[in-house]
């Protein structure tokens, strides 16, 4: 045990994570699977966002709209999500009603059906779900940059998949990436709450110790050479609001970059959190970027993001243009704060408040039983909870000359690229 976390590994290769909390009689219970879009081939874009959805058609334990009502029926909440390097299932429910979590789970691991009228019922709602995200301006900008910033890399294609593939996956399709991806070796069982770990870990050796292990699962997938040239895209649209977007490669979330540059992301645009199931918000009106672009009303907004991923991802500055602006005067203004970044060393002071604000809003993103839970098995699908439990050691280390560093290294012109959203009948 480290710092109040309990971890093992069962036979069956399943790791197992267990933190006592007993501030509520409550239990926060997830399953993560490492596989994501980046485990997708081409021609068969989004099959782990479509069978996370098959993952609530039913077992014949649990058959398809039973599981909300046993849920609902015990006063709990469940749901899922999937993303570039991983699939995650969780539930939070009372104490005494936490067997109930355990038994659905470790009977959709396995017991999943894939009924053919189902397949094609979700492909009806993946389908109009991909079209409503279509009729937004951002998706479109976000879809176009992210195709032209990878050339062959998985990453390459939103978590929803292509919308051909869309059409023409099969049920096979869908039952041999379950088979392959969804079992005990290949998954991490996360718990926080009101639990003893003697008797806790009892349970998970009843429900899951007896579940099939699936065998070694090739990850590997070829890295790309940064960009060499500074990449364009224009989308247009109905809408009558203008966008722009600059996104670069970023490293992955193991490497030594990655903490200074979540200060010089803070510094530049306001604290991010990293936590994709929430938790708080700190305001970046003391950032660069909104004073150079916000407080001049060159932009209505203006926001940035790194993800912790298993590969070098994206850093996206995303700003919506003013109504009197243009997207190029607001670049313009933008570069003028990359390089001032770049050639003058930043203060101190700075960087220890652009350090306090990422401290904040990794403790927003920290304290509750269900982040609490969510962090456990979230820092294993790109690292390990050490990566987790180091976190705000690895962000008090960054110095001014850091920050100078990775604006030096990874912020230039020929590594980015650069997406436009205007209103249609405007010139790019």
């Amino acid at each position: 045990m480290k710092n109040g976390v309990t971890k093992i590994q069962l036979a069956n290769g399943l790791t197992v994570h267990l933190k006592e909390i007993h501030s509520a009689p409550l239990i926060s219970h997830w399953v993560w699977y490492k596989v994501g879009a980046r485990d997708e081939e081409t021609g068969r874009t989004g099959l782990s966002h479509w069978v996370e959805h098959m993952q609530f058609k039913g077992t014949h334990k649990y058959p398809a709209g039973e599981l909300d009502k046993a849920i609902s029926r015990e006063g709990g909440e469940w749901n899922a999500m999937t993303s570039l390097d991983w699939t995650a299932f969780y539930e939070k429910l009372p104490t005494d009603r936490i067997d109930l979590a355990l038994d659905l789970e470790a009977d959709r691991m396995v017991n999943s059906r894939f009924d053919p009228e189902e397949v094609e019922s979700e492909r009806t709602v993946i389908i109009s779900e991909r079209e409503g995200h279509e009729n937004e301006p951002l998706f479109r900008l976000d879809e176009a940059v992210q195709r032209l910033a990878f050339d062959r890399h998985p990453y390459r294609i939103e978590v929803i998949g292509e919308m051909e593939d869309l059409r023409r996956i099969t049920r096979d399709d869908l039952y041999n990436h379950y088979r392959r991806y969804y079992t005990p070796d290949n998954a991490v069982l996360a718990l926080a709450g009101d639990f003893s770990t003697d008797e806790m870990l009892k349970k998970v050796e009843q429900v899951y110790g007896s579940l099939p292990a699936g065998g070694a699962v090739k990850r590997a997938v070829e890295c790309e050479p940064p960009l060499q040239e500074e990449r364009r895209v224009t989308v247009t649209g109905p809408e009558l609001t203008s966008y722009l977007r600059i996104s670069y490669r970023s490293p992955q979330a193991t490497h030594s970059d990655f903490f200074p540059f979540l200060i010089a992301d803070s510094l530049l645009a306001g604290p991010a959190g990293l936590n994709r199931f929430g938790g708080g918000g700190i305001t970046n009106k003391t950032s660069r970027l909104y004073q150079a672009l916000v407080e001049r009303e060159l932009a209505v907004v203006v926001g940035a993001g790194l993800q912790a991923t298993l590969d070098p991802y994206l850093y996206d500055v995303t700003a919506i243009v003013h109504p009197a602006q243009t997207p190029e005067t607001v670049l313009a203004v933008y570069d003028d704060e990359i390089k001032r970044l770049q050639d003058q060393p930043v203060s101190a002071e700075e960087i220890a408040r652009a350090v306090k604000q990422a401290r904040a809003m990794f403790v927003y993103g920290s304290e509750n039983i269900s982040n609490q839970a969510f962090w456990m098995g979230y820092a294993e699908m790109f690292a390990s909870y050490a990566w987790f439990e180091n976190y705000l050691d690895e962000l008090e280390k960054t110095t001014p000359a850091d920050v100078q560093r990775i604006a030096q290294t990874y912020l230039l012109p020929e590594r980015r690229v650069v997406g436009a959203y205007l209103p249609e009948g405007k010139e790019a």
